[in-house]
Protein backbone atom coordinates (compact mmCIF):
# COMPACT_ATOMS: atom_id res chain seq x y z
CA UNK A 1 0.00 0.00 0.00
CA UNK A 2 1.25 3.49 -0.81
CA UNK A 3 2.11 5.86 1.96
CA UNK A 4 2.00 8.91 -0.35
CA UNK A 5 -1.03 11.18 -0.46
CA UNK A 6 -2.84 11.27 -3.80
CA UNK A 7 -3.39 14.69 -5.30
CA UNK A 8 -7.13 15.04 -6.13
CA UNK A 9 -6.41 16.92 -9.39
CA UNK A 10 -3.97 14.23 -10.47
CA UNK A 11 -6.51 11.50 -9.67
CA UNK A 12 -9.19 13.37 -11.64
CA UNK A 13 -6.78 13.83 -14.58
CA UNK A 14 -5.91 10.12 -14.55
CA UNK A 15 -9.59 9.14 -14.46
CA UNK A 16 -10.33 11.52 -17.34
CA UNK A 17 -7.48 10.08 -19.42
CA UNK A 18 -8.69 6.54 -18.77
CA UNK A 19 -12.23 7.50 -19.79
CA UNK A 20 -11.00 9.07 -23.05
CA UNK A 21 -8.85 6.01 -23.79
CA UNK A 22 -11.83 3.72 -23.13
CA UNK A 23 -14.03 5.77 -25.47
CA UNK A 24 -11.43 5.64 -28.26
CA UNK A 25 -10.99 1.90 -27.74
CA UNK A 26 -14.74 1.34 -27.88
CA UNK A 27 -15.11 3.48 -31.02
CA UNK A 28 -12.18 1.70 -32.66
CA UNK A 29 -13.70 -1.70 -32.03
CA UNK A 30 -17.14 -0.49 -33.15
CA UNK A 31 -15.87 0.99 -36.44
CA UNK A 32 -13.64 -1.98 -37.20
CA UNK A 33 -16.67 -4.29 -36.91
CA UNK A 34 -18.77 -1.86 -38.96
CA UNK A 35 -16.26 -1.97 -41.82
CA UNK A 36 -16.61 -5.76 -42.11
CA UNK A 37 -20.38 -5.41 -42.46
CA UNK A 38 -20.12 -2.68 -45.10
CA UNK A 39 -17.62 -4.55 -47.30
CA UNK A 40 -20.30 -6.71 -48.89
CA UNK A 41 -19.24 -5.67 -52.38
CA UNK A 42 -15.65 -5.15 -53.49
CA UNK A 43 -14.59 -1.61 -54.24
CA UNK A 44 -12.59 -1.23 -57.42
CA UNK A 45 -9.26 0.48 -57.22
CA UNK A 46 -7.75 3.07 -59.53
CA UNK A 47 -6.13 0.36 -61.66
CA UNK A 48 -9.42 -1.37 -62.41
CA UNK A 49 -11.72 1.63 -62.68
CA UNK A 50 -9.56 4.18 -64.52
CA UNK A 51 -6.33 2.83 -65.95
CA UNK A 52 -7.72 -0.40 -67.40
CA UNK A 53 -10.64 1.46 -68.98
CA UNK A 54 -8.35 3.93 -70.76
CA UNK A 55 -5.99 1.13 -71.76
CA UNK A 56 -8.85 -0.77 -73.39
CA UNK A 57 -9.99 2.39 -75.22
CA UNK A 58 -6.50 2.75 -76.72
CA UNK A 59 -6.13 -0.93 -77.63
CA UNK A 60 -3.80 -2.12 -74.87
CA UNK A 61 -5.02 -4.97 -72.73
CA UNK A 62 -3.90 -5.67 -69.18
CA UNK A 63 -1.14 -8.23 -68.72
CA UNK A 64 0.51 -9.97 -65.81
CA UNK A 65 3.10 -7.88 -63.95
CA UNK A 66 6.77 -8.68 -64.38
CA UNK A 67 7.15 -9.33 -60.64
CA UNK A 68 3.85 -10.40 -59.11
CA UNK A 69 3.86 -9.27 -55.48
CA UNK A 70 0.30 -10.44 -54.79
CA UNK A 71 1.39 -14.00 -54.15
CA UNK A 72 2.69 -15.00 -50.74
CA UNK A 73 4.79 -12.72 -48.58
CA UNK A 74 6.98 -11.26 -51.31
CA UNK A 75 5.62 -7.74 -50.85
CA UNK A 76 6.19 -8.00 -47.09
CA UNK A 77 9.77 -9.14 -47.69
CA UNK A 78 10.40 -6.24 -50.09
CA UNK A 79 9.20 -3.73 -47.48
CA UNK A 80 11.31 -5.45 -44.81
CA UNK A 81 14.39 -5.25 -47.01
CA UNK A 82 13.78 -1.59 -47.88
CA UNK A 83 13.30 -0.75 -44.19
CA UNK A 84 16.50 -2.54 -43.23
CA UNK A 85 18.53 -0.75 -45.91
CA UNK A 86 16.97 2.62 -45.03
CA UNK A 87 17.57 2.01 -41.32
CA UNK A 88 21.20 1.11 -41.94
CA UNK A 89 21.85 4.31 -43.89
CA UNK A 90 19.92 6.46 -41.41
CA UNK A 91 21.96 4.99 -38.56
CA UNK A 92 25.25 5.30 -40.41
CA UNK A 93 24.64 8.97 -41.26
CA UNK A 94 22.73 9.82 -38.06
CA UNK A 95 25.03 12.66 -37.00
CA UNK A 96 24.98 14.15 -40.49
CA UNK A 97 21.19 13.94 -40.61
CA UNK A 98 20.51 15.41 -37.18
CA UNK A 99 23.13 18.11 -36.68
CA UNK A 100 22.86 21.50 -38.33
CA UNK A 101 26.49 21.53 -39.32
CA UNK A 102 29.40 19.30 -38.38
CA UNK A 103 31.64 22.34 -37.88
CA UNK A 104 29.20 23.95 -35.41
CA UNK A 105 28.83 20.76 -33.38
CA UNK A 106 30.41 20.36 -29.96
CA UNK A 107 30.30 16.58 -30.15
CA UNK A 108 33.43 14.95 -28.63
CA UNK A 109 34.26 13.24 -31.92
CA UNK A 110 34.20 16.55 -33.77
CA UNK A 111 36.32 18.18 -31.04
CA UNK A 112 38.95 15.44 -31.50
CA UNK A 113 38.88 15.95 -35.25
CA UNK A 114 39.51 19.67 -34.77
CA UNK A 115 42.46 18.89 -32.49
CA UNK A 116 43.99 16.67 -35.18
CA UNK A 117 43.82 19.48 -37.69
CA UNK A 118 41.20 17.89 -39.96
Amino acid sequence: MRSEAVNPKQAQHTACCRLIAAIFLFLGILFSQFSFVCNAEKWTGVDESVIERYAKEHGREAREPLINTDQGDLLLFVFLLAGAVGGFFAGYYWRTLTLKSAADSRHPVNERMKDRGN
